[in-house]
């Protein structure tokens, strides 16, 4: 379901604006660290002499941490489309579409002699902070600023957003990662046969995103796969009324 796309898509341009790349501002303590549909790399973890990035213009330089890099993921795992009601026409639906934000405070772990980046696993209160600062510039950026209107433009409502910690609170262990998960209402793909190309709301994205975005690239690929259809020529058209049924049979005045 390419509506459920663009909702991520949309999402990321926000939270990683095309204009501020490489050296920003950027609008979360994330900074350019956001990812599409997958985890950070341990390449790009903060090294030691590494700031987090500028999150306002009239401030100079940012407090160095190097202790741990805040990041977020984007996902799209829950999608569908249902008709309004029993006797709703076909093309009569509502779509339903789950984006899900991963927010967490990397760090580097080790076992069985591989690193790998994970949460950071500690009972810092500060670090607890930076990471609810965090999810709250996320709902920030997309419910309530200017920039946010591109992916406002695409949710009809939003039904249900929930915060979730990752934890094992049995074991006694916690991680600085909470699974921010948005449920919307959204328009249904919406398809010209004829013309062929993106389906709306995708291609109104499209045409709304920069053109050096990393969503717009995504999605000019998607276009070719989309192939005009276009419908026969009409020739002629038959129309035959039948027999009167019932009623007199002369129905002049």
């Amino acid at each position: 379901m390419l509506a459920a796309e663009a909702l991520r898509l949309a999402a990321i341009e926000i939270l990683l604006p095309t204009a501020s790349q490489p050296n920003g501002p950027f609008p979360t303590l994330a900074g350019p660290r956001v990812y599409d549909s997958r985890a950070m790399p341990l390449e790009d973890l903060y090294q030691n002499g590494d700031v987090l990035e500028n999150l306002d213009e009239t401030d100079e330089v940012a407090e160095p941490h190097p202790a741990y890099t805040p990041v977020l993921s984007l996902y799209t795992p829950e999608s569908g489309v249902k008709l309004r009601g029993p006797h709703a026409a076909a093309w009569d639906t509502e779509a339903e579409a789950v984006l899900e934000i991963v927010a967490e405070l990397a760090v580097t772990a080790t076992e069985n002699g591989v690193t790998f980046v994970d949460a950071m696993a500690s009972g810092d209160p500060d670090a607890r902070l930076v990471l609810a600062a965090l999810c709250a510039q996320v709902r920030r950026a997309l419910e309530r600023s200017q920039a946010g209107g591109l992916w406002r433009h695409l949710v009809r409502q939003i039904t249900d957003t929930q915060y979730k910690t990752y934890a094992l609170p049995e074991l006694g262990l916690r991680w600085h990662r909470v699974t921010i998960t948005i449920h919307c209402e959204i328009r249904d793909d919406c398809f010209d046969m004829t013309a062929g190309g993106l389906p709306e709301p995708i291609k109104s994205l499209y045409d709304a995103l920069p053109d050096e975005s990393y969503a717009k690239s995504k999605l000019a690929a998607l276009a070719a796969h989309f192939a005009a259809e276009p419908l026969p020529a009409l020739k002629e058209i038959h129309v035959n009324t039948g027999p009167v049924e019932s009623g007199p049979d002369d129905l002049s005045p």
